[in-house]
């Protein structure tokens, strides 16, 4: 038992050196985006993400051998994921970030399991709900009012509608991570190229035309920042989630919202220069508890996403 044990411990811990390189990627890519929107608009940015990522996990796919879906019904399912998952979140969160630092979006993006938890108890009723999980919602509800409440008290004012909007980027994660259960069936490189079609189909037109991006004149660095949040925290992210996915479970792999909560902070401050208000980090401290017991809580699934 002693050995079978010691193999399968051995055998965990690349996965959780790799889901701490997840936690890396996605927690550094609300600097990368800060850094991004010095030269380029929110929906322009967001449509180079997603289009340089299809082109990446296009490239993934065949190499693989697999085939993007052929009937109707698997990509009307594919869009409405894209919307939940890219287009809307990811458009909303960068939008945000022109006015809210990105150590802050990082914590208040990394909420997605909260809401799980709200949308599970309200709606869907798919998984047993516990004391536990309901004390790591509530939590998670003190953090976030921690972190903006002082905000909201001054005034409904640009600021806290960032937040707002990056608050409701989380909301979308968490509607993703429960409809995501019906591509079971599709590959997981083949759903994660699908989807950045799909929001490539969406966004590309719509920077045409509200950007004209003809017009702009990006720097080199903003330009560096939109390739590197495409390739390795899209890209290369989503290869990275839907291998831990089957390994460390659904729940498993969610651990890394507070993770990259931290890497997210510790990122801004260090290299940004952003400031560290002490009601940012009680409401983050409380966060991180919060998605905690929601995990620790939650029984693994037997099945993908």
């Amino acid at each position: 038992m002693t050995l079978t044990k010691t193999k399968t411990q051995a055998a965990l811990l690349p996965e959780l050196l790799l889901l701490g390189l997840l936690a890396l990627l996605w927690g550094s890519s609300y600097l990368l985006i800060r850094v991004a929107l010095d030269g380029l608009p929110p929906v322009t940015l967001i449509a180079l993400r997603v289009s340089l990522a299809a082109l990446v996990l296009l490239a993934v796919v065949r190499w693989q051998g697999h085939r993007l879906p052929r009937d109707s019904a698997s990509w009307r399912a594919l869009f409405v994921q894209s919307l939940l998952n890219a287009t809307a979140a990811w458009t909303l969160l960068a939008w945000g970030q022109q006015y809210v630092d990105s150590g802050l979006a990082g914590v208040l993006n990394s909420t997605s399991p909260v809401f799980v938890f709200f949308i599970t108890l309200l709606v869907t009723r798919h998984e047993t709900l516990t004391a536990l999980k309901l004390a790591g919602a509530l939590l998670g509800v003190a953090g976030v009012t921690l972190i903006i409440g002082v905000d909201v008290l001054a005034g409904l004012g640009r600021q806290v509608a960032a937040q707002l909007a990056v608050l409701l980027g989380a909301f979308l994660y968490g509607c993703a991570a429960i409809s995501g259960k019906r591509f079971g069936h599709l590959p997981p490189t083949v759903t994660a190229a699908a989807v950045m079609l799909c929001a490539s189909a969406v966004l590309l037109p719509a920077a045409l035309v509200i950007d004209r991006p003809w017009t702009l004149r990006p720097t080199a660095l903003s330009l560096l920042a939109a390739t590197i949040l495409a390739v390795f925290c899209t890209a290369l992210a989503l290869l990275l989630y839907f291998r831990l996915v089957r390994t460390l479970g659904s729940m498993g792999v969610a651990s890394q919202a507070y993770l990259r909560a931290g890497v997210s902070v510790l990122l801004g401050v260090l290299l940004l220069g952003e400031t560290f208000r002490p009601s940012v980090g009680l409401g983050l401290l409380a966060v991180i508890l919060s998605v905690a017991a929601i995990n620790l809580a939650w029984p693994r699934r037997r099945s993908g996403p």
